[in-house]
């Protein structure tokens, strides 16, 4: 999931989309969006409990465009997204240039298949503030997943432009980059991200395959490893982690990161792949 905004303009919770590597045997081929995970969320923001904290402060200011924008947030956090846009809607309508909440009903819409109303809304919130660099952002990952690749990366040059603190933006120009081949750009762009949000496993796994691309297995693993110590979690931290290992000629120890791939995630092809290669050998 990406950041819900508050009404600052800050980020409230960060979710990004994961580079994905896809191979072909053992050479690197792509690296796309397969899903959204979410950057250092807070499950309590989510929960029922925190809602009716939020509820109760909208009983006692029912005219309040900022109390809908933070309820909304915890709903789309709480996966209740009818609810997040009822209230979305609610903070456009008693505030028709509040950007913050045009950029959080987008995101809602995205996670619902709507990327036309997503766009449409970030577009909005960019109309209103032309400097605001959450809309860019989450208007080019769109771009970026539908193959928009020159306006995706219009829109993050755009987000780096307004001197963004938020990862995402270096990460997912980074990802445009490792399409293109550029492979030493995409690295600058992931170590960049890195700095920026440190505990985040995506742009190392972006980097390692940046690096594997390179040649350089070492970088490359010690990316990995870092991805699946920041987050055990991540399917594709161990394909990629296995995929050194394969390229090294241990078999055994590959055949286990993938079976972990795996487990987290069945249908994950290039563990599922890579599983049935390293076994069956």
């Amino acid at each position: 999931m990406a950041d819900f905004a508050d009404g600052s303009g800050h980020s409230a919770a960060r979710k990004a989309g994961l580079a994905v590597a896809l191979f072909a045997m053992l050479g690197l081929a792509a690296c796309q969006t397969a899903q959204e995970q979410m950057y250092n969320v807070d499950p309590a923001q989510g929960s029922a409990e925190n809602i009716g904290s939020l509820t109760a402060v909208i009983n006692r200011n029912p005219n309040s465009p900022e109390a809908y924008n933070v309820r909304g947030s915890a709903y789309g956090r709480a996966g209740k997204y009818r609810d997040a846009l009822n209230d979305f809607d609610t903070a456009i309508k008693l505030n028709p240039n509040y950007y913050q909440a045009y950029a959080n009903r987008a995101l809602i819409w995205h996670y619902t298949g709507d990327d036309v109303k997503a766009v449409a809304d970030y577009s909005r919130a960019i109309q209103i503030n032309s400097n605001y660099d959450t809309a860019y952002i989450g208007r080019g990952d769109i771009y970026r997943q539908a193959g928009r690749l020159d306006q995706a990366l219009s829109d993050f040059n755009q987000a780096i432009a307004q001197d963004t603190t938020d990862g995402r933006a270096y990460h997912d120009r980074g990802l445009i980059y490792q399409a293109q081949g550029q492979h030493k750009q995409a690295i600058e762009d992931f170590s960049k991200a890195i700095s920026l949000s440190p505990r985040a496993p995506e742009p190392y796994n972006g980097r390692g395959l940046s690096y594997l691309a390179l040649g350089d297995t070492d970088n490359a693993f010690a990316d990995f490893n870092t991805a699946i110590k920041l987050d055990g979690n991540v399917a594709e931290s161990w394909a990629n982690q296995a995929l050194v290992y394969e390229k090294r000629g241990d078999k055994p120890k590959a055949a286990a990161s993938y079976a972990k791939a795996v487990q987290l995630d069945r249908n994950y092809k290039p563990a599922v792949d890579g599983l049935a290669r390293t076994r069956s050998s």
